[in-house]
């Protein structure tokens, strides 16, 4: 019938339609994104986009065989690695994390009372933290020193989170800020070096956080 006829026109159209808008989707510059899955500091760029909302091509990366395009464009070969649409490379974590949140913010992570705070803290685990980190994960790289001994001299950031996680639900308040997502991370790949010996630490807020 007529009616039957003009249905299949209306979603014969409707279909042309979509693969118009798909095919103009797929052949738009998008940001892509360079990372590695276990790296903590290609998550504090992931959490970063995904707390902005910011939509990437994600190319995880094989760090034994990294990509010649990613090479090419930050020839220092570590991730994570943003380029955006327009060519512009941001390098580094911290940056991509700001970046992804200046571009949008609804969760008000960027909020100017704690920023200050919470860009310290999260220096002071790049610079401190994650150098003790690193030799208690690979403590057989470091015979210096036992990797118990490691682990304490780690701590001691620990017990800086615990005390302002004591006072707050998360790092710097009620609600969740860059320290919180800049830093975790971190902490997980501490915990998850012997998660056993992590939970049995004093530490309740931490591991509840």
């Amino acid at each position: 019938t007529i009616s039957v006829c003009l249905s299949l026109l209306v979603l014969i159209d409707m279909l042309f339609s979509f693969i118009q808008l798909w095919k103009i989707i797929m052949t738009s510059p998008r940001h892509r994104l360079y990372s590695f899955r276990r790296c903590p500091y290609a998550m504090r760029a992931r959490l970063g986009l995904l707390f902005a909302e910011q939509s990437v091509a994600l190319r995880e990366v094989t760090l034994k065989n990294k990509p010649e395009q990613m090479l090419a464009i930050s020839p220092k070969g570590t991730v994570p690695v943003l380029q955006l649409a327009d060519g512009t490379v941001i390098e580094e974590s911290d940056e991509i994390m700001m970046w992804a949140l200046a571009q949008n913010d609804p969760h008000g992570l960027l909020d100017k009372n704690t920023l200050p705070q919470a860009s310290a803290l999260i220096a002071q685990n790049d610079n401190e933290f994650k150098y003790w980190l690193d030799r208690y994960k690979y403590a057989d790289r470091y015979p210096e020193m036992t990797q118990s001994e490691y682990r304490q001299r780690g701590e001691v950031f620990l017990q800086v989170l615990e005390t302002l996680l004591t006072k707050n639900v998360y790092l710097l308040g009620d609600s969740v800020t860059t320290a919180d997502i800049g830093i975790m991370p971190f902490v997980r790949q501490f915990a998850h070096v012997d998660r056993e010996v992590f939970y049995g630490l004093p530490y309740p807020k931490l591991q509840q956080w």
